[in-house]
């Protein structure tokens, strides 16, 4: 996910679906194309801050912009599947277009992370799209100040809602698009690798709320919680629809939200010595490489 500038300004001082009970239209496109995983996979991770995981101890410094830490899932897909080789070019704020080109970040810049991508890869993860057409970062936000004038009503609903229309999924339509040629380029740069494409785990509630968490108003949760389920439908989708596998991690993270306490994978609004706001923490690292390796060996 892109971090924001009031985000980035403090990580560089120091370092939204489930409650529709229906799954998101482009869900129901979402196929599979399962090859066998070599033993020992050559594998190379893709992706943004929800890939690189900000903040997450250890850091590391190839470029300390991107805030890609050594227990992010990659590290620990990488470690249990023994692989062979495992390069994580994951960098935060990427979007589709960083697949191909360099992305300038504080203190220097991450080249395109296709560059990384070998004719002999055999394990290729992408964690993308939140970040395109800025969906999370208008959502994180344009959100919770809304709070304050409604805080029982929908007033962030209401402000992405023209004419009828929500205009952040009209964006993730776009965004389908996008994701699913990013497939295809790693698919021309890479024909034998099993492609992973990774969903996004839960940031709210199924039910109830937690504005000191998450400061949204009340009849928004429901709302940011269709949302993040139709952007991973829409990743499924692209999936399908170009030859990848959909990791889907959101029914893995019931339970597992910002407003969790303990048991969150989701760090909430405040900054955390080892979580970025609105970022996985260690626990959902965890979480999402188990989820990720079961699908890796299915």
């Amino acid at each position: 996910m892109r971090v924001l500038p009031r985000i980035r300004r403090i990580l560089v001082a120091g370092t939204v679906a489930a409650a529709l009970t229906v799954a998101s239209p482009l869900a129901a496109h979402a196929g599979t194309t399962t090859r066998a995983l070599p033993a020992h996979p050559r594998y190379v991770a893709l992706g943004d801050s929800y890939t690189s995981g900000p903040l997450i101890p250890l850091p590391r410094l190839d470029p300390v912009g991107c805030w890609r830490s050594t227990g992010n899932y990659p590290a620990r897909v990488a470690y249990a599947l023994r692989a062979a080789s495992y390069t994580d070019v994951s960098c935060g704020g990427a979007d589709t277009t960083d697949m191909t080109a360099s992305q300038s970040v504080p203190l220097g810049s991450n080249p395109p992370q296709f560059d990384a991508l070998r004719p002999d890869t055999e394990l290729v993860t992408i964690g993308i799209g939140g970040n395109d057409f800025g969906v999370f970062g208008s959502v994180i936000s344009d959100c919770p100040p809304l709070r304050a004038g409604d805080p029982t009503g929908n007033p962030c609903q209401r402000h992405f809602t023209v004419d009828g229309v929500d205009t952040l999924r009209q964006k993730i339509d776009q965004t389908r698009v996008r994701v699913a040629d990013v497939v295809r380029g790693v698919h021309q740069r890479s024909p034998q690798a099993r492609v992973l494409v990774v969903g996004y785990p839960r940031i709210a509630p199924e039910s109830g709320t937690c504005p000191a968490v998450l400061p949204f108003a009340d009849g928004d949760y429901p709302w940011l919680n269709g949302i993040e389920e139709y952007l991973n439908g829409a990743l499924a989708s692209a999936s399908a629809d170009a030859g990848a596998d959909f990791v889907d991690t959101f029914p893995a993270s019931y339970g597992h939200d910002a407003c969790a306490g303990t048991a969150a994978w989701i760090n909430g609004q405040s900054l955390s010595p080892t979580a970025a706001p609105y970022h996985p923490n260690a626990a959902g690292m965890a979480g999402v490489a188990a989820v990720v390796v079961a699908r890796a060996g299915a």
